[in-house]
């Protein structure tokens, strides 16, 4: 998918929402344990109560990767169910030395067929080029995360930059604003407006609204650009907003609220 797609997507769905499919079998409604699959049963569900009003998906790939066979059998009937025009993020936080980077991008950008893949970049530049060289696919890197451990590494200070300012600098060299997203968490708003004047045009990643207590109003303040620039996650509080039969229906519920927020928001600071 391409950037002006996305953002077509926005506009039209009044959208920014990203909806983490975290599917833990432990956690869904236990009647859908009698179906052949599980997992993908939940999610199909999910996909359809709220295809309307996301721009895109992020299956956590360590939910099925922890079924073994199984999960990943899971994981490709998802990916391949979600509709063709909403984004899809593989958030696999994957990133090594280039010959094994390239068979993680070939794993989830070529033969998933995922739009994009969350990237560690601690190794540096030829452990993330092999994601950046396959075709209208994007590398969403790790820059500013919402954990409380972001405090031990992402803001080293050598003097002249933190650390997490140095990735976003040293990366516009590897890829651009048509290939390359970043991860910021929604915890630290305060840090948008910093991350807005190296990366202006960038789209960002947007974790920790919800669950984690993040401010979606806050986030849109601080970092939303001239064309939104935002794809804001939410996972545990809409997957799981019901546990029973009526589990899809509280997600949507829970995803059309959001929505809403959402595009009075996109009215308010894209005038």
């Amino acid at each position: 998918m391409t950037k002006q797609e996305l953002i077509n997507q926005i506009k039209q769905k009044k959208s920014f929402l990203c909806i983490g499919l975290d599917t833990d079998i432990t956690k869904i409604p236990q009647y859908l344990l009698k179906e052949e699959d599980p997992i993908f049963e939940f999610n199909k569900q999910i996909i359809d109560a709220t295809k309307d009003l996301c721009v895109a998906y992020k299956p956590n790939t360590a939910f099925y990767e922890s079924l073994g066979a199984k999960g990943w059998e899971s994981l490709e009937k998802t990916i391949d169910y979600i509709p063709k025009d909403i984004f899809t993020i593989a958030d696999a936080k994957r990133g090594d030395i280039g010959n094994t980077s390239k068979m993680y991008a070939k794993a989830f950008l070529e033969t998933l067929n995922f739009d994009s893949v969350t990237v560690a970049p601690y190794m540096g530049n030829d452990s993330v080029e092999p994601f950046l060289e396959i075709k209208d696919k994007w590398v969403i890197l790790l820059a500013l995360t919402s954990n409380k451990g972001a405090d031990d590494f992402q803001f080293f200070d050598n003097g002249n930059e933190k650390l997490f300012e140095r990735v976003l600098k040293q990366s516009k060299q590897w890829g651009d604003d048509e290939n390359l997203m970043y991860v910021v968490g929604a915890t630290r708003p305060e840090m948008f407006a910093e991350i807005r004047s190296i990366v202006p045009d960038s789209f960002l990643l947007v974790p920790g609204v919800g669950a984690q207590g993040g401010s979606l109003s806050e986030v849109c303040k601080y970092g939303m650009n001239k064309d939104c620039g935002l794809l804001v996650n939410s996972s545990r509080g809409i997957i799981y907003a019901g546990n029973d039969e009526n589990f899809a229906a509280a997600a949507r519920n829970s995803a059309l609220q959001i929505q809403k927020e959402m595009a009075i928001l996109l009215e308010e600071f894209l005038k």
